[in-house]
């Protein structure tokens, strides 16, 4: 045996690698994507952990996801899924790296679907649009290819797009149950509060004993406003799972929205004494924040948002660090304190700078500097600065096809618009801008307001202040001067 071992090897491998083709690559033939590993214990753990992950427990994911990775260290999915799942975003860079390093050792459809998430991660849509694109030609009786198109369609508010491949999706296997979340909140979006309804009871009655359903509708009812309701849901949902954090921030937000600040962030202090990992007390930290800005507290908040940052720091998270800047810097610009809001936008930026990030997140960083300086040179009233520096993030934006990037160069040249009082530009261009931003409605009951349309602003401050958004910052902002001026 020794004397023949090199043959052996060499022939045991390859009949190994027929076996796992045959088998761990199978989905393949039967017009699915097909996984690849060496092991099937792998396989079986990963599955496991995959049927977590889509039903968005990614916490409890991780033990199966780890596991099976162990069990083969070259398993590119594996690795994928892992890094999906990740509490930090340091811990979902280092594993989505890992998949992207051994997605040479998988299928050409695992590879390209774990490009796809790279492209995503480092802000270039329309390669993401084109890997998955690719994936959905490839197999279009594949559930998974379909939803993860749909997620990219849904990702840049193309819902019309985003609804067709999720129908697509649960067409080809009505008991997937994850493009149903997707779906409802696509009708969710588009104000369609009839079929999101229906779909979310559906994705209720196919897993009833998770607890994302539950939590879906809540979401959705906390849109419309029906706030007791939604607590009851959120409730329903922390039933079936306890440390269930989205859960937790719902009735937060529900509570917010009541005026109830003192109950909300009591309710997010319970959420951080059962939190399971720094992901979870960031959460709860950002959460507490946000309820102090509601209540117009920024001293408070700014404390808050310290100790999230804090733990990012303590791990050298570059990505959430420069998120954490960012925020401190909107939260200081909200308060008009211009020169400090530059400081943490440039601090944000030599983060991830000096990281070990992608030359792609670097060039975002870049980006996303010049949107946050040209909104800091508008209000200290250098208008050539601002507009120079609009006019150059358009240009690179529009280079990448980035639509989301493209909406807020919208929102930059419409800020500038207001500030000159040309209000029909400024009009213009917020509606080219995020309309899932609730700030930018505001702007535009803003510039109506100023061009003396009085029915049209009402009917915008009132959008605004009945927008109804899940712990977002932007509408902390500013909803209650929207409610004021209705």
């Amino acid at each position: 045996m020794k004397s023949k071992g090199v043959l052996s090897c060499i022939g045991v491998l390859a009949v190994c690698v027929l076996f796992v083709s045959a088998i761990y690559a199978a989905g393949g033939s039967k017009g699915k994507i097909p996984i690849t590993t060496s092991s099937q214990k792998a396989m079986q753990l990963f599955l496991q952990g995959r049927d977590l992950s889509e039903k968005l427990r990614g916490q409890d994911s991780l033990q199966y996801l780890e596991k099976a990775v162990a069990e083969d260290p070259n398993f590119a999915m594996g690795y994928l899924f892992l890094s999906l799942g990740q509490p930090t975003a340091k811990g979902f860079f280092e594993n989505l790296n890992k998949a992207v390093a051994l997605a040479e050792k998988a299928s050409e459809a695992e590879r390209v679907w774990i490009l796809g998430v790279q492209a995503g991660a480092n802000a270039l849509p329309a390669k993401q649009k084109e890997y998955y694109q690719k994936l959905t030609e490839a197999f279009p009786n594949d559930e998974r290819a379909h939803t993860l198109l749909g997620n990219y369609y849904f990702g840049q508010q193309l819902y019309d797009q985003a609804i067709s491949e999720f129908e697509k999706a649960i067409s080809i296997n009505p008991d997937f149950s994850q493009p149903y979340n997707q779906l409802g909140y696509s009708y969710r979006f588009i104000e369609n509060y009839v079929n999101a309804d229906k779909t979310f009871q559906k994705y209720i009655t196919l897993i009833p004993n998770d607890p994302n359903p539950y939590d879906s509708y809540a979401e959705l009812l906390l849109k419309m406003g029906k706030y007791d309701a939604s607590i009851e849901y959120y409730q329903k949902a922390l039933k079936v799972n306890p440390n269930f954090v989205n859960s937790f921030l719902g009735i937060a937000t529900d509570l917010n929205y009541l005026g109830k600040f003192d109950d909300a962030r009591q309710h997010l202090q319970k959420l951080y004494s059962i939190a399971r990992n720094d992901g979870e007390k960031r959460a709860a930290h950002f959460a507490i924040t946000l309820s102090y800005v509601h209540e117009g507290n920024i001293v408070k908040a700014l404390e808050e948002l310290k100790k999230q940052f804090a733990l990012a720091e303590k791990i050298n998270d570059a990505g959430a660090m420069a998120g954490d800047m960012i925020i401190m810097g909107n939260i200081n610009y909200e308060a008009g304190n211009y020169d400090k809001a530059l400081t943490h936008f440039e601090k944000s930026l030599k983060i991830i700078q000096g990281s070990n990030l992608s030359k792609e997140i670097k060039e975002n960083a870049n980006r996303i500097f010049l949107y946050n300086s040209g909104r800091v040179a508008l209000k200290q009233k250098d208008f050539a600065s601002a507009k120079a520096k609009a006019e150059q993030f358009l240009s690179q934006v529009s280079a990448l096809n980035s639509p989301f990037q493209i909406r807020l160069a919208h929102e930059l040249a419409g800020m500038i618009a207001l500030e000159e009082k040309d209000f029909e530009k400024a009009i213009t261009e917020f509606a080219s801008g995020n309309q899932q931003n609730p700030y930018n409605l505001y702007r535009m009951a803003l510039a109506y307001q100023g061009k003396g349309d009085s029915a049209k602003a009402k009917e915008y401050f009132k959008k605004t202040a009945n927008f109804n958004s899940l712990n977002d910052l932007n509408l902390a902002f500013i909803r209650k001067k929207a409610i004021q001026s209705q």
